[in-house]
């Protein structure tokens, strides 16, 4: 009976490790092709990714109803995707428009998968926002005075979400497709391999014999990890199962643990070359090249890990508490041979983007090939062929894991983005906040914050950029921002869910992991992580800062009044052993410095 069940079950992973090898090698395969219709290319996505959220998941956890409900909608879902790939030429001719009562149950179908899609992945806020986008489509023309808007006939509204590129189908599920899905491959298989031990020991020795060493130490590894990880919650699940413990072993207090692996992660999303693929996509929105927004990213992103710093040194003098031991820093032969196995693959990357000029896809393919050929070599420079084919299958899963969770949120909201243009309710929306800002941009600001803080509860960094974007980004445009600065304002407040409560979805994460209480871990990952509030705004005041391509010396100038000023308000935040007084006055004189205008 156990070898039945073990022969059940090394056929089941196989018959998993092939749909993941399928759903990487179509991903990777769409690089090189660049041909495939819109209308056959994003459906397949969506095809690839229905198994894993309805039938490859934790189904114990779920009720018998919601179990065999997926199966029914995966098997809806997977024939209407079949209908639109197979029938996509005439769907084209019909401009967005249903014909047929197939065509509306294929509709219907795909409709409800998505929005269960989106519930299973990331709970229900997201697919109820999209479910009242959808109401308002349906039925917002009964609503009076200016936020009604035309009946739109059933046919054209549902047929621009579903059969269209205007809703499921869209430009956000074209970016996953395109640009997330393959940066999430390319973090994979760099994790599966040595390249994640290769960003630690690099880290720890860098950091290690330093005040506070463990904890600068994760600072360091999210930073390195996190750009390419594509998810801030994913970081300190990864990079955290070492710190964390570390940390403790030291006798960090397990909030401060907490603290400094949450803040540090939420970090690695805003630090270039790859800013967690948000560098790409946000290139492809403004429609500039790569090299622009690398180089305005880098200074913000710097400075707010300075911050993070100077934080740590502050709580390391408070705590007493000491350099990582000697034992547990590696030496610097073990960090140079590792050293190759994140240099060649990002050393493909960053030489094809900036060198050759190639594109981000392009680029990210040769890393991705990079990467899966250092697999065969284990952490000692030694080939053995079972260790890689064991890692390829477990960096394709995981790969192909992460895609399906991703594109479940962006796919979702790509239906609250068609609805935004069907209906125009987003340039209402958009000219509500410019009047409740009463023609101050600091009043906008703020409800923008406001705005992606609520999108960022429920919602990957990725998705909430994009889905704020759309509506906020025209807002700040109107007070004179450039899109560059509007862009970036809005993609660094998308992030504030992660350390702010009620949410603050990595905070939970890492108390989790430290086994404590998570109110004293966001009080300190907030005063930590200041620097995620007040870098956004100085920018706003600075526009130099973001410019160094163009304004070098300005730029440096810039940053180093912001750092100065960062590292006041760090010190009157998290050193509560001066006077209230004194911290208060710190604070004010550090606002003023960051905020004067260069």
């Amino acid at each position: 009976m156990d070898n039945i069940k073990n022969e059940l079950l090394t056929t089941k992973y196989l018959l998993v490790a092939a749909l993941a090898i399928i759903t990487i090698g179509f991903h990777v395969y769409l690089i090189f092709t660049g041909l495939m219709p819109n209308l056959v290319s994003r459906p397949v996505h969506l095809g690839l990714v229905l198994p894993w959220v309805f039938l490859l998941t934790d189904n114990n956890k779920v009720s018998k109803f919601t179990k065999y409900f997926g199966y029914v909608l995966l098997v809806l879902a997977l024939f209407s995707v079949y209908f639109i790939i197979s029938n996509h030429v005439d769907l084209e001719d019909q401009y967005g428009s249903l014909e047929g009562n197939l065509q509306y149950f294929v509709a219907i179908s795909l409709l409800v998968a998505v929005l269960e899609m989106a519930r299973r992945a990331i709970k229900l806020a997201l697919p109820l926002t999209a479910v009242i986008a959808l109401a308002y489509g349906l039925w917002g023309h009964y609503i009076p005075g200016n936020f009604g808007h035309q009946e739109i006939p059933m046919d054209s509204f549902l047929g621009t979400l579903v059969i269209a590129e205007g809703g499921v189908f869209g430009s956000l599920t074209g970016i996953s497709v395109n640009v997330v899905a393959v940066f999430v491959i390319l973090g994979a298989f760099v994790g599966v391999g040595e390249g994640g031990n290769a960003f630690m020991s690099m880290s720890t020795k860098l950091a290690g014999r330093l005040r506070g060493g463990a904890a600068k130490v994760s600072v360091l590894a999210s930073a390195f990890f996190g750009s390419i990880s594509g998810s801030a919650s994913a970081n300190v699940a990864s990079t955290g199962a070492f710190t964390i413990p570390t940390m403790k072993r030291l006798h960090y207090p397990s909030s401060l643990a907490a603290a400094v692996e949450a803040v540090a992660s939420t970090g690695g999303q805003i630090m270039p070359p790859l800013m967690g693929a948000g560098a790409f996509i946000m290139a492809e929105l403004l429609g500039v090249n790569y090299t622009i927004i690398m180089s305005a990213a880098i200074f913000p992103a710097i400075l707010f890990f300075f911050t993070v710093w100077i934080g740590i040194d502050v709580f390391a003098k408070k705590y007493n508490l000491v350099p990582m031991d000697k034992s547990l820093i590696p030496s610097l032969n073990y960090v140079v041979k590792l050293s190759p196995f994140f240099l060649i693959p990002f050393g493909f990357l960053l030489s094809a983007l900036l060198i050759y000029g190639k594109t981000p896809q392009f680029s990210a393919a040769l890393a991705i090939f990079a990467s899966i050929s250092l697999l065969i070599i284990d952490k000692n420079w030694k080939i053995s062929l079972k260790e890689f084919v064991i890692k390829f299958l477990e960096g394709s899963i995981t790969a192909s894991k992460q895609i399906s969770t991703i594109a479940s949120v962006i796919i979702c909201a790509g239906i609250i983005i068609g609805v935004l243009n069907i209906t125009g309710v987003g340039v209402k929306i958009t000219s509500a906040i410019l009047f409740l800002s009463g023609g101050e941009l600091w009043i906008a600001l703020i409800l923008t914050a406001l705005a992606c803080l609520i999108l960022g509860m429920e919602v990957p960094t990725t998705a909430a950029y994009i889905i704020c974007v759309s509506v906020a980004g025209p807002i700040l445009q109107e007070y004179g921002l450039s899109a560059l600065q509007s862009h970036l304002f809005i993609f660094w407040f998308a992030l504030l869910s992660t350390i702010t409560p009620p949410v603050c979805g990595t905070v939970f994460i890492a108390s989790g992991m430290a086994d404590t209480n998570w109110l004293p871990v966001v009080s300190k990952a907030m005063k930590l992580g200041i620097g995620l509030y007040i870098v956004p705004l100085s920018f706003i005041v600075n526009p130099n800062l973001i410019h160094p391509d163009t304004h070098l010396f300005l730029a440096l100038v810039s940053f180093v009044k912001i750092a100065l000023g960062l590292a006041i308000l760090s010190n009157a935040l998290v050193n509560d052993r001066l006077s209230k007084i004194l911290r208060a006055g710190m604070i004010i004189v550090s606002i003023a410095v960051i905020m004067f205008p260069f």
